[in-house]
């Protein structure tokens, strides 16, 4: 038998996380994220890789895309975003959902378009 595995890039998503294991609600796979300004030194390894994707990017970037791009697993990254919107360095737009209309309006609209075939 060999020895243990010593592969420098087999590191334990826990650790990777710095301990945290939930990612909050609103971050989802195709959740776009916007970096903020300010200093990244403080920062973890993993952390600073996400940052560092927003330096060449115009807009925002999904959770799934930041995972492709860093080749991790996409559990790890939500954690990993989560963490950083908590701490200010990224931020998602507003969602739209506020915006919308009473569901009760739609359908008495739906109502009223049948009506009219």
């Amino acid at each position: 038998m060999s020895g243990p595995r010593r592969d420098p890039d087999m590191v334990r998503p826990y650790v990777r996380t710095q301990g945290r294991i939930r990612a909050r609600e609103d971050v989802r796979l195709e959740s776009v994220v916007i970096a903020a300004t300010g200093p990244t030194d403080t920062l973890g390894p993993d952390s600073r890789r996400v940052m560092r994707l927003f330096a060449g990017a115009d807009g925002g970037l999904a959770v799934a895309d930041i995972a492709a791009a860093l080749e991790l697993p996409p559990s790890t990254v939500r954690i990993l975003v989560s963490s950083l919107m908590d701490s200010g360095h990224l931020s998602s737009p507003v969602a739209a959902i506020d915006d919308q209309p009473d569901f009760d309006l739609l359908q008495e609209v739906l109502r009223g378009l049948r009506s009219m075939v």
